[in-house]
């Protein structure tokens, strides 16, 4: 599979696949006679994980990580699971931080009377304490 074959396929940019390519996250391909890249099963389920671990919001050292784990199929997953686990934690912290937010924001769109900028809430909300 060439590059841009493998680019839409996998829902991401030809330049991302290059990427992974230059950081070491995906192993050089195969090159054509024509010197296109030749993209391997292996290589494509191996982009295929790394899409869908971005997808859940893993940073690239955790997929590193969770690739070296991954590799060894007759090791216990514990390892892997206290990241889930860890990462699963930090969203609900986001989560919770974000929620708090809009509240704040809420609670300063409903103090809003619609009246002039000069006794409007929202800015005055948003300037010097």
């Amino acid at each position: 599979m060439k590059i841009g074959e493998l680019a839409r396929a996998m829902a991401t940019n030809v330049e991302t696949v290059r990427y992974y390519e230059r950081i070491g996250m995906l192993a050089a391909p195969a090159r054509t006679h024509a010197n296109y890249r030749s993209y391997a099963p292996e290589q494509i389920a191996r982009l295929s994980f790394i899409r869908r671990a971005r997808t859940l919001g893993f940073t690239l050292d955790d997929i590193r990580e969770l690739l070296a784990l991954a590799s060894d199929a007759d090791q216990s997953c514990e390892a892997i699971d206290a990241m889930a686990v860890r990462h699963r934690d930090a969203i609900n912290r986001k989560i919770a931080d974000l929620t708090a937010l809009r509240q704040q924001l809420d609670d300063v769109i409903d103090a809003c009377s619609q009246g002039r900028v000069g006794h409007c809430r929202i800015v005055e909300a948003l300037g010097p304490r």
